[in-house]
């Protein structure tokens, strides 16, 4: 007879292994099934967010930065340095050594959580059991009141790009390469793409980011857009839109990647391609037959408002159900299922999840942009102020980009606030509260904030709403 727990989690990232661990917490017998395996080959907790995206990726943001700045920014404070070298080797290090120490912290909080981890992986089969395959080909079955599937998601891949892992790779081999490419060819200016691509830009190679929209960062508001834009190409990153790539090509030590624009066919050749098009759902094998869970068109698991499938007792959660595939989106309807399932209330407003490029400099939104506002039909006002006015931007040396507040016409209530400068990241975090709370311009206008600080854009934008900013003329 298989082994009954309340709670079966399939998937270790930031959806799964968060709501396991509130499963836990509400007294549920809860287990987390998770195949992913790590540079070792050995089971590492954390999904992709953890092992080979959002933490590497913002370890190595940071360590390019550092290396960039002293390169380059630091002669304006009176510092100077001669003869710096960045090895690569150290900084990959360094970046896998926080991750094994944020996967080994998770097993550390399963434990105290008493939450069980069986690696492998897990399928859905009928009446709520679990096949769980381990990674040396045996299998047990488990089963539970409930099952939260929280597969995560996988790269596209081109079929005419496909990963050799040494030449075309996806955002894990971006992470790890052994030197500085010198032409860094990238598919996709997403948050991806504009990321990586920052990082070995930073350190020296020639990055060419190759989109096929003709608008650059077509979900962020147009104005934070094209400042973005701007700010990246001064640092060096050639951005190409409106190019349908084709073909690419390995060519000796060479990828030659073929595209079309308005002018016609081209031809780009690097060192190294980046193909970062986007992520899928990582339902392949996920569900038996006779399971009654549904997929949709995109291979996404349909679910409806509170993340239920509508089969007794099955949930889905994070990257393989609808709405942006973010961790801090997965991780809250992990613990708004473990909560669901324990009784309580549980539920998450997609309309104020933050989003973030952490790219420098950084871009981050919650809410709506004035091209959604617009084709919904929804009267609205704007508010905007530059950073470049902002004492302490200007004393950090990080003068680049603005703040732009969004708020209705009528009732002044915040459908969406929209920044691109340092650190940003953080303060967009203020425009969550406000508008979680239904709060206004008015309201963000009115608080009292600390000088000098970089928040203080944030302040201004929002008197800018109502043409009364302070420091600029309106």
């Amino acid at each position: 007879m298989s082994e009954q727990y309340d709670v079966i989690v399939i998937g270790g990232g930031p959806a799964g292994y968060v709501g396991a661990i509130r499963a836990a917490q509400l007294g549920l017998k809860t287990v987390c099934v998770d195949a992913f395996l790590g540079k070792d080959g050995k089971p590492a907790l954390g999904g992709t967010c953890l092992n080979i995206g959002c933490i590497p990726s913002k370890a190595m943001l940071d360590s390019s930065k550092q290396f960039h700045n002293l390169m380059h920014g630091f002669k304006d404070h009176g510092i100077s340095a001669d003869n710096a070298k960045m090895d690569v080797s150290v900084m990959v290090g360094r970046k896998d050594k926080i991750v094994k120490q944020f996967s080994g912290g998770i097993n550390a909080l399963f434990k105290a959580n008493k939450v069980s981890y069986l690696a492998g992986f897990g399928k859905l089969l009928p009446n709520r059991q679990v096949e769980v395959t381990a990674h040396d080909g045996s299998k047990q079955t488990i089963a539970a009141t409930n099952v939260i599937l929280a597969a995560g998601s996988v790269p596209i891949e081109l079929p005419f790009a496909k990963f050799d892992n040494r030449f075309i790779v996806d955002n894990a081999g971006a992470l790890d390469f052994a030197s500085v490419p010198k032409r860094l060819g990238v598919i996709g200016a997403g948050v991806v793409g504009l990321e990586l691509g920052s990082v070995w830009r930073r350190l020296g190679a020639e990055v060419t980011v190759v989109e096929a929209l003709p608008e650059f960062l077509a979900t962020v508001d147009t104005d934070v857009a094209r400042v973005a834009k701007r700010e990246f190409e001064k640092q060096g990153i050639k951005i190409l839109l409106g190019a349908t790539c084709s073909n690419a090509a390995i060519k000796g030590e060479e990828v030659h990647l073929r595209f079309a624009d308005k002018d016609g066919e081209k031809t780009l050749v690097v060192d190294k391609l980046l193909v970062a098009v986007g992520r899928r759902a990582n339902s392949s094998g996920l569900l038996a037959d006779g399971t009654g869970v549904k997929l949709d068109e995109r291979g996404r698991i349909q679910v409806d408002a509170h993340c239920w499938t509508g089969v007794e007792g099955v949930w889905a959660v994070g990257d393989c159900v609808r709405g942006p595939m973010l961790a801090h989106k997965g991780s809250e309807e992990g613990i708004a299922v473990a909560e669901i399932i324990a009784g309580k209330p549980g539920h998450v407003n997609l309309d104020t999840i933050p989003w973030v490029i952490y790219t420098e400099p950084e871009v981050a939104w919650v809410g709506k942009t004035e091209a959604q506002l617009k084709a919904e039909g929804i009267p609205y006002k704007t508010g905007s102020f530059p950073f470049a006015a902002i004492g302490r931007a200007v004393a950090m040396n990080e003068t680049a980009g603005m703040v732009k507040v969004i708020a209705h016409a009528d009732t002044d209530r915040l459908l969406g606030v929209h920044m691109v400068g340092a650190c940003v990241s953080e303060l967009v975090h203020e425009a969550v509260v406000a508008m979680e709370f239904h709060g206004s311009a008015e309201d963000l206008a009115r608080i009292c904030h600390a000088h000098p600080t970089l928040s203080e854009a944030v302040h201004e934008a929002a008197l800018a709403v109502d043409k009364r900013a302070i420091h600029k003329v309106n």
